[in-house]
C-alpha cells in the first residue's frame, strides 16, 4: 500500500511559494545598519522601522541610490515611516509626540507593507538592549523563531 501511495504524493503540485532559506538573523548598530544604504552597487538595502531590520533590495527602485524613498534606507526610519514624511529630522526611530492617527499608520504600513512583502534579516541594537545596554528581557522578535538573543551576545 505505501508504494502505492509514494507516487501519488510526489505527484502532487509543487508549491510556487518557497521560503527564503533561513538566513541568520542579527543584531545592527546604526553605523552597521548605514553601510546597507543603497549606495554601494552589489549590496543589500536594509531598513529599520520600529527597530526591525528589513531587507528591501528586492524595491530598489524605491529604496536604492537615487530613487524616491531612499533616505530612508540604511536608518531605523520609524518616525518619517509614520508621518510619512522624508524630513531628516523624522528620519529616526523616535515616537515621542506622534499623534494616534500616525501611530496606528505605523502599525499598518508596518505589518501590511514591511512584514507582508520584506523578509526580516535583524533587528537594531535599540530594540534589543535597553539603555545600559543589557538585555531587553521584553524583546519579542518578529515572525523569527529561530532568532535568539543569546546568540548575538
Amino acid at each position: 500500500l505505501l508504494q502505492l501511495l509514494l507516487p501519488v504524493a510526489s505527484a502532487e503540485p509543487e508549491l510556487r511559494f518557497r521560503p527564503p532559506a533561513e538566513a541568520p538573523v542579527r543584531l545592527f548598530t546604526e553605523p552597521e545598519l548605514a553601510r546597507y544604504d543603497g549606495h554601494q552597487e552589489g549590496q543589500p538595502i536594509y531598513l529599520a522601522v520600529k527597530g526591525v531590520v528589513f531587507d528591501v533590495t528586492s524595491g530598489k527602485e524605491f529604496y536604492g541610490k537615487g530613487a524616491p524613498y531612499n533616505a530612508l534606507a540604511g536608518k531605523d526610519s520609524t518616525r518619517g515611516v509614520a508621518k510619512m514624511s522624508l524630513d531628516p529630522a523624522d528620519l529616526t526611530h523616535d515616537t515621542t509626540g506622534l499623534t494616534e492617527e500616525e501611530l496606528k499608520s505605523l502599525d499598518d504600513i508596518f505589518n501590511n507593507v514591511y512584514k507582508a512583502k520584506y523578509p526580516i534579516v535583524g533587528y537594531t541594537s535599540r530594540r534589543i538592549l535597553n539603555e545600559d545596554g543589557s538585555p531587553n528581557l521584553d524583546f519579542k522578535p518578529e515572525d523569527q523563531p529561530h532568532f535568539s538573543i543569546k546568540d548575538e551576545f
